[in-house]
């Protein structure tokens, strides 16, 4: 079956922390919600069976794919954009909602439909295009960044955001042989990782970490997260939640630091001067301290390994 032949639907995608999430998030069932991630509506579905009829349910998502998903949903109490989480306050403004969301949703990273359409180009186990851009299109795809990058910009990728200690070395093994051929699909470049990996992890392709960070890089991943984080904390109303669920430790660490600098309010104030609790400035209240998948999600969906969700109440 062709790419143009397959719909939204073709490629099944299991919600990561289902249950957990949206029981975190909805905590009064007349508000009004945001899911910043449609991906195929798993966690948008849920939460608008736990709403009454007063409710409401914005969505957004950038992957074209994950819009044509969502007419699905028959359902007045629903909306969908489409465009990056990054502009969710953006939304929220336009209809009048800024400062009165009951709580935000982010489901960081890329989704199984995406990892599974070899067409969109982010499997290094499925053959496509090299191309690895949540919104095709928008920006560059990964066979036009590997084709024009200096070895020293690749190498910041893999080893930077990719978490690959040996980014240098694989970086200059793409260099070498792009000067031959260009890359233009999945698998040549995956081979060509493969065999510049000196130190295979067992049970993990040793292209993994540089598609990582070519993904991230790509679609601007760590700077739309920051972007949206601080973006919520403004939408949310007084006792709203925030619930994020990440995949990876850079992603991770964003979303600690965000919520526990916040939880801490303002601490650079000079020592000896008196102030009152209140005048620290904190903003958030943390509900929890980072909840994992358990072992039976973990059986049921492997990629849920690696997730973490952490959550926070907007103060008053």
């Amino acid at each position: 079956m062709s790419s143009a032949s397959q719909t939204a639907s073709d490629f099944r995608h299991t919600s990561v922390l289902l249950d957990g999430a949206v029981d975190t998030l909805v905590h009064q069932t007349d508000g009004v919600y945001l899911d910043g991630t449609f991906g195929r509506g798993g966690h948008s579905r849920l939460i608008l069976s736990r709403l009454d009829e007063n409710g409401r349910l914005l969505a957004m998502d950038r992957d074209p794919q994950a819009i044509a998903a969502a007419d699905d949903i028959d359902d007045a109490r629903f909306s969908i954009t489409r465009r990056e989480f990054a502009r969710l306050g953006e939304y929220a403004k336009e209809l009048g909602l800024h400062g009165k969301l009951a709580g935000v949703l982010l489901d960081v990273g890329v989704s199984s439909p995406q990892l599974d359409d070899p067409e969109r180009g982010f499997s290094f186990m499925r053959n496509g295009p090299l191309d690895m851009r949540m919104d095709p299109t928008q920006g560059e795809s990964a066979a036009d960044f590997l084709a024009r990058a200096s070895e020293t910009d690749i190498a910041h990728v893999f080893k930077t955001l990719g978490e690959e200690r040996f980014g240098k070395r694989l970086a200059r093994a793409v260099v070498t042989r792009r000067a031959e051929k260009p890359f233009t699909h999945t698998l040549d470049l995956a081979e060509v990782l493969k065999a510049a990996h000196p130190a295979w992890e067992k049970g993990r392709h040793p292209a993994t970490k540089a598609f990582q960070g070519l993904r991230i890089h790509l679609n601007g991943e760590l700077d739309q997260l920051d972007a949206a984080l601080e973006a919520a904390l403004e939408a949310l109303a007084p006792g709203g939640h925030l619930v994020v669920i990440s995949f990876h430790s850079l992603e991770d660490r964003r979303v600690k630091r965000f919520i526990r600098h916040h939880v801490r309010g303002d601490t650079d104030l000079p020592r000896g001067v008196p102030i009152r609790d209140d005048q620290i400035n904190r903003r958030l209240e943390a509900l929890n301290k980072g909840v994992r998948p358990s072992e039976d999600e973990v059986a049921q969906n492997p990629r849920a390994r690696s997730a973490v969700m952490r959550a926070a109440k907007k103060r008053g």
